[in-house]
């Protein structure tokens, strides 16, 4: 996962809402979104490689993301998958309280992320190039590459984009929120971001939907967690050429009356 924006309690009747692109590497085996087949509370896709998810939801109202922290100086070799802090998460039972405390003390073995775990208590972010883990209060977040809502061009660009949808419309509209996540502009030479990568790569990085033969955005992915106890995550997957090649929509039911405790 490399971008994500959230709406956390700012939607009536959707506690939770969430769009988000994830980038990888095209020859990386990935399985496409869909009800776990080994734990039928589990939705969302899945690493081939190391068996982790970059994001996902349960029937009983958990939803977790993770996205790499750039930094292409320092790299851990052999360092633990961080689609699992994600997996692990959704498939457990500690609160996103204590989780997050336990995968921020622990964080120091794994290569640079940004972790949201959330469940009926609450919301919260950390990162293990970042102080301590912190709750997210009702609002509208954004997320990349960096830490919680650094103004990078594709971040900004991007959460003005979700905004104006929930703005516009007295529920979500699905296509306009992938068309937010579908913008393939990069941003202007002086405002690219400095991570250590040369120019032309930070130039192909910056555009919230990433296009190249190698590495580039796979998917596109839109959850929703309602107050009547329905949840929806719909995936559209692309090629190499940006191309959609694949769709998964999934519609689950979650613990009644989740929502309502979220909101206390």
């Amino acid at each position: 996962m490399c971008l994500a924006v959230l709406a956390l309690h700012t939607v009536p009747g959707i506690p939770v809402l969430i769009a988000a692109n994830r980038d990888e590497f095209h020859a990386r085996p990935t399985l496409p979104a869909a009800q776990w087949a080994d734990d039928a509370r589990v939705y969302g896709g899945r690493d081939g490689l190391a068996g982790g998810t970059w994001m996902g939801a349960t029937r009983d109202g958990r939803y977790a993301l993770v996205t790499n922290f750039r930094e292409p100086g320092r790299q851990i070799a052999h360092a633990p998958s961080r689609g699992a802090l994600v997996e692990d998460f959704l498939r457990g039972n500690a609160s996103a309280a204590d989780y997050i405390a336990a995968a921020h003390a622990a964080g120091q073995a794994y290569n640079g992320f940004n972790l949201i775990v959330g469940d009926a208590r609450g919301a919260w972010y950390a990162s293990n190039r970042d102080g301590a883990p912190r709750p997210l209060a009702p609002g509208v977040y954004a997320l990349s590459n960096h830490l919680l809502d650094t103004p990078w061009p594709k971040l900004a660009r991007t959460k003005a984009a979700f905004e104006r949808v929930l703005r516009h419309a007295p529920q979500p509209d699905l296509p306009a929120l992938f068309q937010a996540l579908a913008d393939r502009s990069p941003a202007d030479d002086a405002d690219l971001p400095a991570t250590g990568l040369a120019p032309d790569r930070e130039k192909l990085l910056s555009s919230p939907f990433i296009v190249s033969p190698t590495y580039g955005t796979r998917s596109s992915t839109v959850l929703a967690l309602c107050d009547d106890g329905s949840g929806q995550l719909t995936e559209k997957r692309f090629a190499p050429d940006g191309s959609a090649s694949g769709e998964s929509a999934l519609a689950f039911a979650w613990r009644a009356g989740a929502a309502s405790d979220m909101l206390g």
